[in-house]
């Protein structure tokens, strides 16, 4: 059976001390190679050696700060997965970052085998993510997303709603939910007063606006 080849990371860390040290740690499971490691983005910029598989980067670094780079990576390192590895838990810095091409977002804190198991679930396609950060992350989501309005609609009305949506007209309603055509007619004038509309076009653009149905 060939033996398998070690992952080829780099890290982009300031702190000599943290940097040498996180290498080591990986370098001792066995699945990992770390040769290149750099104090500034710049210096791993100008590094024309073997890609890595994963590039462990920094948000504050000296120079060119980690969420700029980034960008920079990506053109250099096209098939590379960037992992932020930080002591920063601020959601500005958390969403740059995301929004930067970052396919993890990991805390300093985390000890090398939990940082040794992130990788290999960025390698599988995941994006992992430190339990704090993953919170904030989806409490600032649960902020940018406005939340649904409820007008109190019944279910039977909902129903009738759905239909609008897909185009139906009163008679095929009424056929296809089991009432008359009259009684789907109330329903609606509900509807309408429910969501403030006047017309069956503002009811069916405010239902898909607002994902009601």
């Amino acid at each position: 059976m060939a033996a398998v080849e070690p992952v080829t990371i780099w890290l982009i860390e300031d702190n000599e001390t943290f940097r040498k040290s996180l290498a080591r740690g990986l370098e001792r499971t066995g699945k990992f190679e770390c040769p290149g490691s750099f104090g500034t983005a710049e210096e791993a910029l100008a590094e024309s050696g073997v890609e890595p598989s994963v590039v462990l980067i920094d948000v504050r670094l000296p120079g060119m700060d980690g969420i700029e780079a980034m960008g920079r990576l990506r053109e250099k390192l096209p098939h590379a997965a960037l992992i932020v590895l930080t002591v920063f838990e601020e959601e500005d810095k958390i969403m740059r970052a995301i929004c930067a091409g970052a396919q993890g977002y990991l805390l300093k804190t985390a000890p090398v085998s939990e940082i040794a198991l992130a990788i290999d679930d960025v390698l599988d396609g995941g994006s992992p993510m430190n339990s704090r950060i993953a919170r904030r992350v989806l409490e600032l989501f649960s902020r940018l997303v406005p939340p649904r309005m409820d007008y109190g609609l019944t279910n039977r009305e909902k129903e009738i709603l759905q239909q609008l949506v897909e185009g139906r007209i009163k008679k095929e309603i009424a056929a296809l939910v089991g009432l008359s055509v009259h009684t789907v007619n109330t329903h609606m004038r509900n509807i309408y007063d429910k969501l403030q509309v006047n017309t069956v076009n503002g009811a069916v653009a405010k239902a898909l606006r607002e994902r009601l149905v």
